[in-house]
Formats: C-alpha cells, structure tokens, sequence
C-alpha cells in the first residue's frame, strides 16, 4: 500500500469524525431544548428557549450532512453495510429531524393555537435524540459482515446496549441544553436550568461509567485496547480530564457561573466521543472492516477531498461569524425569529 493509499483513508476518517462531533455538540444543545419543553409548559419560557437557538439551529445541521456525505463519498463499501444494518432508527431519526424543524418554524406563524407544534417540537427533538443514540448503540456493539456485506437482521439494533445508548444521549443532550439555558438566559429561566443541569449531570455520569464499563466487558478488543499495559498508562489521562470536565461543569452551576458548565458539559461530549474512537480505532464498521478496507479508490478522495479543503474553511467561518454576532443573552420578548 503506497502512501497516499494510506493516508487518504485516514485523513477522510479524520474529517467524517470532527463533522459528527461538532453535530453533536452544535444540534445537541438544541434537540437538548425540544427534549427539556415538556418540563417548561410556561409559553414565555418556551419562547425564550427556541429564540436561543433561532440563529443557530438550521446551521447546524450542515455537520450532519458533511458527515453522511463524506462517509458515502469516502468509505461507500462501510456505507454499503452500516445503512442497511440501521434502516429503521436512521429513518426514524431523519422523520424527528423533520418534525423538529418543521415544528420551528411553524410554531410562530401558528400563535397563539401552537400546541400541536410545541408538541411536535418536543417529540421530534426526543424521538431524533433517542434513534441517535441507538445507531451510536448499534454501530458500538458491533455490525455482522460476510464478503464485504451486511449479514444481520433489520433488527439487530432493537437489543439493550442501543436502547440503553439512546436514553444516555437524551440525558446528555438534555445536559447540553441546560448549560446553554444557563449561559444565554437571565432571570428565573436560568435558574430553573442551573438545577436541571445538577440532577442531569449526575445521571450523565451514571450512564457514562454503565457505558464506559458494558463496552469492556462485552467486546474482547475493547478491554484490550483499556485494560492491557502500557496502554492503561497511555490511556489514563481521557478517564482523569473526564473527571475534571465533570467537576467544572458541577462546580460552575453551584457557584453561578454562566459560562463555565456549558463548556465543561461540552468538554465531557468530546471527551466521551473520545473514548468511543480509542476504542474502536481503526475499524470503521466494528469489528470486521477498517478504513483502508471500506475506502473508496483514491481518485475519487482526492477529488471530494479538493472540495471539502475549500469548503470547510468558509463553513467554519460563517459557523463562528453567526455565535460570535448573536452573543450574549437572551431577554424575554427579544428573539430572532
């Protein structure tokens, strides 16, 4: 394999991953505010919440699409086997995306007679939240694949592993949306979150270390990828920052920081994705294909790559022009929308 072969696999991994991660954190703390609607009926309050996120939310999305389009474009023989092993949670996802995004939208041209889109709002964030989890669930515990191709069962993901990842991430995502509230809301809205962001932190932690400790113990590779030396030593420092992220999170909504939880709720999501990618690393569909086996030729990375290299810097631009300008907090009866 000459070097180019090599690399592209790698670099194209590289870029499929940051894209999910900032999918994560960007439309996380906003499905995290659909998640949290159910327990603030107050219509001032939802207000506040949803103009948080307006000049935010549709924005970003874009990681979404650069990371399915990249995982097509450069890794089509894993496309080929993760899609039909997780049809059903991934449509189901992209019909909550739907309903979440419409529900947006619709909600203000619909007032004052808004139930049904505060409801489609809030489900469409859970439900969207939930069937995340469980593909991040699904793909984790592992996908079968005989000659190149997917040999399971439509239902391979309907198991405990994936059902319990899906409800660790609507704990995360409503952690997330919390911290946000916390940062870009004043007054009793903001409170009312800083004690959200306590009990959710706590039950994130939970699931963490159940996760952290399920993995190990049920897939052979991930234990000795952990639990072998040196690579205890060398690993040591993701559990130890782990800690640290969680105690500044708590330490920044106990003595009323703003600012401080959010980042600290982000440092752990990165820190937990993290974690997943050590630990599957270089498998690109656990456990039976790497990069190089699910890569495309390299004519064909090269050239997405050209775009991607031109692309990516203007989209990160226009991501830090769009929170830099819309900074600070959010009063009630202001908004964007």
């Amino acid at each position: 394999m000459d070097a180019i072969a090599y690399w592209l696999p790698v670099v194209w991994a590289a870029i499929i991953g940051a894209a999910v991660g900032l999918y994560v954190i960007l439309d996380g703390f906003d499905l995290g505010l659909g998640i949290l609607f159910p327990f603030a009926p107050e219509e001032e309050r939802r207000d506040v919440m949803m103009n948080s996120v307006a000049p935010f939310w549709d924005g970003n999305e874009t990681w979404l699409v650069l990371g399915g389009g990249g995982l097509f474009v450069a890794f089509p023989n894993a496309y080929a086997v993760i899609m039909p092993a997780l049809y059903l949670p991934i449509i189901i996802m992209l019909l909550g995306l739907i309903f979440r995004g419409v529900a947006f939208e619709f909600r203000w041209a619909a007032k004052p007679s808004h139930r049904f889109w505060d409801n489609a709002f809030a489900w469409g964030s859970i439900v969207a939240t939930f069937m995340q989890g469980v593909v991040l669930g699904g793909f984790l515990q592992g996908i079968v694949v005989e000659n190149g191709r997917f040999a399971g069962g439509p239902f391979d993901w309907l198991a405990p592993f994936p059902l319990f990842t899906g409800f660790a991430l609507v704990a995360g995502y409503a952690l997330l949306g919390t911290t946000w509230l916390v940062m870009k809301t004043e007054g009793e809205l903001a409170v009312i979150a800083r004690r959200w962001a306590q009990t959710l932190l706590v039950v994130v932690l939970v699931m963490m270390v159940i996760i952290s400790l399920w993995t190990p113990l049920a897939i052979d590779r991930i234990a000795e990828r952990w639990f072998t030396w040196p690579n205890m030593l060398y690993l040591a420092p993701v559990p130890l920052l782990t800690c640290g992220a969680a105690f500044l999170c708590w330490y920044g909504l106990d003595s009323n920081r703003d600012t401080m939880p959010f980042l600290s709720a982000v440092s752990l999501f990165l820190l937990g994705f993290l974690g997943l990618a050590i630990s599957n690393v270089p498998y690109l569909v656990p456990p039976s294909m790497t990069f190089w086996q699910a890569a495309a030729v390299p004519e064909s990375q090269i050239f997405m790559l050209i775009g991607v290299l031109i692309m990516l810097p203007m989209i990160l631009g226009y991501t830090a022009f769009v929170y830099w300008t819309f900074r600070g907090k959010v009063r009630e009866g202001e908004g964007y929308h």
